[in-house]
């Protein structure tokens, strides 16, 4: 295989995670390594695993069923850090919102959207995002840095003791780009399958992408999770616009790596179209969306605008957002309006900062 090309951007500087490891994002493998560096049989990994993530224990020396020595070389020995809670703000429709502060003084935002059948987390995989989507208030605020596997799962960690049993999906679709941090998503991914640790099916673990090819490449034939793609227009120069990672990785090698994707017999990609007000919401363009997406299992996702100050674009009428579904439903499409969670707490698709600004706004104004 050749060397990657440092044009690539999945090959960029935004893989380069100066995170130190830290036991949290130690998948079973890796726990299983450490444990025999100890000298210590591999079924102590599974023990681990069940003190840090199912129970959520964070003092080693309440692990009673390893031993006293063990438990004080681990303290010695591992690196264990959690974030602090900057704030909680919860919405009038139930959603919670919480900017977690990391070691180095950066923060990331997670969110619990609670529904009747399910509870879904949506977590952030970097502080910031390098790319620069036009409709998404993550890219205004700057990228600063990928996050390591155990600062994604501290996230997780985090909301299921504050929610419990409630919490059944987990969505990579808040901060950043997660194929652009792939390693780290992929041993948190691991983790959150681990019956272990969460023991969560792979068809309530999504990663969202705006297209990272050779990394859905990748994914596929790893850690084959469900799969949603941030779309959002249907030629390449309406992408280019709106999510300029498409000069990189146009229509035409997405899709492919959509039509190679190995999905379980019934499941469908999820295809994002956030709703812009006369830039990618007309008749012709849901036309057009039918016809990109034939022979491929999908289910559209269509999401009305959230608006964020920096933004230079509207929220489709919901008149308009009705037609555009009907065309797609009319040519078999399985297609749905998202209804907007979070607003009032700038919780909502597209609208996560992470800088804290708004949080402290909002309690300044309660």
């Amino acid at each position: 295989m050749s060397a990657p090309s440092a044009a690539d951007p999945s090959h960029s500087r935004y893989t380069e995670s100066p995170v130190p490891v830290d036991i949290l994002g130690l998948d079973r493998e890796a726990l299983e390594g450490l444990f025999a560096e100890l000298g210590e049989r591999p079924f102590r990994a599974r023990q681990l695993l069940q003190w840090l993530h199912r129970r959520a224990t964070s003092d080693f020396q309440a692990m009673t069923d390893l031993s006293k020595g063990l438990r004080r070389e681990l303290a010695e020995r591992v690196h264990f850090t959690e974030p602090g809670v900057r704030s909680e703000q919860v919405s009038a429709d139930g959603t919670r919102k919480w900017l977690l502060g990391l070691e180095d003084g950066q923060a990331v935002e997670t969110v619990f959207i609670p529904e009747a059948d399910r509870g879904t987390l949506c977590i952030s995989s970097q502080a910031g995002c390098p790319l620069d989507c036009k409709f998404c208030a993550t890219g205004y605020s700057g990228f600063r840095r990928n996050l390591g596997a155990a600062e994604i799962v501290a996230q997780v960690r985090h909301a299921h003791r504050e929610v419990g049993d409630r919490l059944t999906n987990i969505v990579f679709m808040g901060m950043g780009e997660p194929l652009l941090n792939y390693e780290p998503v992929r041993r948190a991914i691991n983790l959150l399958l681990d019956d272990c640790a969460y023991g969560l099916s792979r068809r309530r673990v999504t990663v969202s992408t705006v297209g990272i090819v050779p990394r859905i490449h990748q994914l596929g034939r790893e850690t084959p999770v469900n799969l949603a793609i941030s779309l959002h227009g249907v030629t390449n120069a309406v992408r280019d616009r709106i999510v300029p990672i498409n000069r990189s990785y146009p229509l035409e090698r997405l899709l492919q790596a959509c039509r190679d994707y190995p999905l379980p017999r019934g499941r469908r990609i999820t295809f994002e179209y956030v709703m812009l007000d006369r830039v990618n919401d007309s008749p012709e363009e849901a036309r057009g969306l039918a016809e990109l997406l034939h022979g491929i299992p999908a289910k559209v996702n269509l999401i009305p605008f959230n608006p964020f100050p920096e933004a230079e674009f509207e929220r489709s009428p919901s008149e308009v957002i009705d037609r555009f579904r009907d065309i797609l439903l009319e040519r078999g499409l399985v297609a749905v309006t998202r209804t907007p969670r979070g607003e009032d707490i700038a919780a909502a698709c597209g609208q996560l900062q992470g800088n804290g600004d708004r949080a402290a706004a909002a309690e300044g104004r309660a």
